[in-house]
């Protein structure tokens, strides 16, 4: 009778302690495992405050989150371009395993059987949502959204194009940012955040800007006035010890061509900056939102840009090639009790990466046949060793292989550039024919891709 009076009063006060638990922390008591904020920025270089990119680039949400996680350093895409490189995250299968290497080929009729992240956390029992530009925008994969809220048109100048041509356009707008495609955006993010939710959370909200045409508000322009714009460090003649293959993909008669006879480069770098800032002071009321929720404490936050950008350097705008500015991106991660808080990591890692991550972070199943490495041990302890070096592809053929020291960028056509960072972190020196590194060279291609799928089939939309 005593026993039984014990073991009524054990459980009984167990009871009462996880009660009081649950008080103090709700999100406890409805999920045992970590939910999920998967942060998408389009087209956003390293030109933000943790990474260095930019001196005086004014990014204080972005900053806020670095000291809390852990950042890396040495961030790659596996595609310099929106479509390839999202929905190779997305499903863990690379550009070159696919074939899907460009914006205008479809994904989903080459990869009808891929599992994508938010199709896997739903199958695992969390409750999904999508907001804005996960996926690119042409191919949206309505499978993986059990709920979705699109990507509402953000206004324009009434006189389009203002400096540029086409969408590659720069110029304030006369409105306020609760007109812009992203401020809505976010609205269904913290709307989402202030919920209760019964069971773990998966919220992916993508953000538009950067991207072109960079139409932001007046007060975002005003903050980089066109006398203190700094341009990009540059070389005369850089693109001179480049293979042809590169200085085909650069376009230096085209984007480069323009903004030096329009005299553009300081009023296109303004706007870049401007459409920077403005993304961080939305991607600040997402963070805000969640810090003020019931889920703060148990919430994983992936932050990461699709591919980085080029304002010149190599005589090049925009994504498209295999150089650094083109293909690092920012890229940080928060996991709550076990990512280092203030770290930084000088590892080289791939958004590949992000898929086994989170699914180790979450404790799910790990997703069979994904192409990519759990970062789990480097948010452990930034300094960990780690033996992958980082691919970037872009097209049939072409990939770059980036270790902590070097990029090896080798073309289709076997030609090839070879880059000491350590030395020459603007890539100015193209190394690759300098016999003292056939050795350096023999190293890194053993990581180029062993398979070089067929293009994907293409069609007109999506090109951007």
């Amino acid at each position: 009778m005593q026993a039984m009076e014990n073991k009524n009063y054990r459980i009984a006060f167990g009871l009462m302690l996880l009660a009081i638990a649950a008080a103090m922390h709700p999100s406890l008591a409805q999920n045992t495992k970590y939910n999920v904020l998967f942060i998408a920025v389009d087209d956003m270089n390293d030109w933000v405050g943790p990474f260095g990119g930019y001196p005086g680039i004014k990014t204080p949400n972005i900053d806020k989150l670095a000291k809390k996680g852990v950042v890396f350093k040495k961030a790659y895409c596996s595609a310099p371009a929106c479509n390839p490189s999202r929905a190779s995250l997305l499903t863990g299968v690379r550009p070159s395993s696919s074939g899907v290497y460009h914006n205008n080929q479809p994904w989903r009729p080459v990869l009808k059987d891929a599992v994508t992240i938010p199709q896997y956390f739903t199958a695992n029992g969390y409750e999904v949502k999508g907001a804005g530009k996960i996926f690119h925008n042409a191919f949206n994969d309505k499978a993986s959204w059990p709920s979705y809220f699109g990507i509402p048109k953000s206004p324009e100048p009434p006189q389009a194009p203002v400096n540029g041509f086409a969408h590659f356009d720069w110029s304030p707008v006369n409105v306020q940012d609760e007109d812009m495609g992203d401020y809505k955006v976010v609205n269904e993010g913290v709307g989402f955040l202030n919920d209760k939710h019964e069971k773990p959370f998966f919220l992916a909200v993508g953000f538009t800007r950067p991207h072109l045409p960079w139409y932001v508000p007046q007060k975002y322009f005003d903050q980089y006035p066109l006398s203190s714009i700094k341009l990009p460090e540059t070389v005369a003649n850089d693109l001179q010890d480049v293979p042809d293959a590169g200085v085909k993909i650069a376009k230096p008669k085209g984007d480069h061509k323009f903004i030096l006879e329009h005299k553009q480069w300081e009023k296109a770098v303004q706007g870049y900056l401007a459409s920077i800032t403005f993304a961080d002071g939305q991607i600040g009321r997402l963070l805000d939102a969640l810090e003020k929720s019931e889920y703060a404490k148990n919430t994983v936050i992936v932050f990461f840009g699709d591919h980085g950008w080029h304002l010149g350097e190599k005589e090049h705008w925009r994504k498209f090639a295999l150089w650094e500015e083109a293909s690092r991106v920012p890229f940080i991660v928060y996991a709550p009790g076990l990512s280092k808080e203030n770290g930084v990591s000088e590892r080289t890692v791939n958004l590949m990466d992000i898929y086994p991550t989170l699914t180790e972070l979450c404790e799910l199943p790990a997703k069979k046949g994904v192409e990519g490495h759990s970062i789990v041990p480097l948010l452990k302890n930034p300094a960990a060793a780690w033996s992958h070096h980082s691919i970037t592809t872009h097209g049939f053929g072409n990939h770059a292989v980036r270790s902590e020291k070097f990029r090896y960028i080798r073309y289709n056509d076997g030609s090839e550039e070879l880059y000491d960072h350590d030395a020459d972190p603007q890539e100015w020196k193209n190394l690759a024919g300098d016999a003292k590194y056939a050795a350096v060279k023999s190293e890194l291609a053993k990581s180029l891709p062993a398979i070089n799928a067929k293009d994907a089939p293409t069609v007109k939309e999506g090109k951007e």
